[in-house]
């Protein structure tokens, strides 16, 4: 089953940025999308977790056209199925780090996972404000509050910049792990090809389209 199907996707600002660009994500997939700074990864991810509507094309998400469902029902979709990781974290600077991780446990009727939480080495921070930690920790709460809500689709730009090689690798690691194990889906947006080479589908944003590199040309 296609947990998310675009078709024929195009946007522009003041300059085109990419055209007709197809792609789809199934049950138990990992996808990245890899490029040159400024050529509309980030845009394109925006799109494709309901955040921007392109200029033309459509996208079905669990089998719903998203552009035909009402703001009510869009709002619940990103709240219940989709686990948002971009570059800022969003996460409630006046909470601990605890706090962050409750939010999402008691909104999605889920437990917070003491294994997730020492996989991520956040056992000696997790009961400060989110003001007192480092950009990394931050990074690393904002992944564990995604995993919490059990998304059946993971959408993250960069969610390993500020994070060590080390930690970096055992992130990737619980991306894969989740993703075969809830049948859900990641797709991610990254600078660094070895992690995104890790995914079962890799695409170059170049030239304004999307070129398959693996698995056609592994």
């Amino acid at each position: 089953m296609n947990l998310l199907q675009a078709t024929a996707l195009s946007h522009q600002y003041e300059y085109p940025l990419f055209n007709n660009i197809d792609l789809t994500v199934a049950e138990g997939e990992t996808l990245a999308i890899i490029g040159e700074s400024g050529s509309g990864k980030s845009t394109l991810l925006h799109i494709l977790s309901t955040l921007l509507e392109p200029n033309s094309g459509e996208i079905s998400l669990l089998n719903k056209e998203i552009y035909s469902l009402n703001a009510k029902n869009l709002v619940q979709m990103r709240r219940d199925d989709l686990g948002l990781i971009f570059q800022s974290h969003y996460l409630f600077k006046g909470f601990s780090a605890y706090e962050n991780l409750e939010v999402a446990s008691i909104l999605a009727r889920e437990p917070i996972e003491e294994m997730l939480v020492s996989r991520l080495k956040l056992e000696d921070v997790i009961d400060l404000k989110v003001t007192q930690l480092s950009g990394g920790q931050q990074q690393r709460i904002s992944i564990a509050r995604v995993l919490t809500k059990k998304p059946r689709i993971i959408f993250a730009d960069e969610p390993t910049g500020n994070l060590d090689n080390k930690t970096s690798l055992e992130v990737m690691k619980i991306f894969e792990e989740y993703v075969k194990t809830h049948h859900a889906g990641l797709i991610l947006v990254t600078h660094n090809e070895e992690f995104a080479h890790r995914c079962d589908k890799v695409y170059r944003l170049i030239d304004r389209g999307l070129v398959q590199v693996k698995p056609e040309n592994v």
